[in-house]
């Protein structure tokens, strides 16, 4: 089952995002959810098991150039995660449908995501689940 996610779900979210991101806290990710939780512009969606939250996606609006696009806004897939003994149950062709329906609500006639230039197994589920890819780029900083 696919639910959207409410303010008292964030925990939940951050919990799961956690798993995905592990370099953060729970804490961090709990108030990024719930301020997520509160912006018209994002959502989040949990896949349960019975009662047990098993994976999420986090979508956004983009408004800013999205590469491969030609309108605005873009939904985004921000994140996309699901528990290793749940995967290839359908869960996330679900959670991104879910996403989708959603940016479509919202006026998009697009759809986007990215995922690490080194992370085969995210481009091998974005192609599964009917993306195509757009670009590689390789992104530089310096310090001023």
């Amino acid at each position: 089952m696919i639910q959207q996610a409410e303010q008292q779900d964030a925990l939940a979210a951050a919990t799961l995002a956690l798993l995905l991101w592990p370099n953060h806290t729970v804490e961090e990710f709990t108030e990024s959810m719930t301020h997520l939780l509160k912006d018209d512009n994002a959502a989040i969606f949990l896949a349960y098991d019975h009662d047990k939250a098993i994976g999420f996606a986090q979508c956004q609006l983009r408004t800013d150039y999205v590469e491969g696009t030609d309108s605005s806004p873009v939904g985004y897939l921000e994140g996309l995660f699901v528990m290793d003994n749940y995967r290839q149950q359908g869960y996330a062709r679900q959670l991104v449908a879910h996403c989708e329906q959603w940016a479509k609500h919202m006026g998009c006639s697009e759809f986007a995501s990215d995922c690490e230039w080194d992370n085969t197994e995210s481009l091998q589920v974005h192609l599964q689940l009917g993306f195509t890819e757009a670009n590689r780029i390789i992104c530089f900083t310096k310090k001023l």
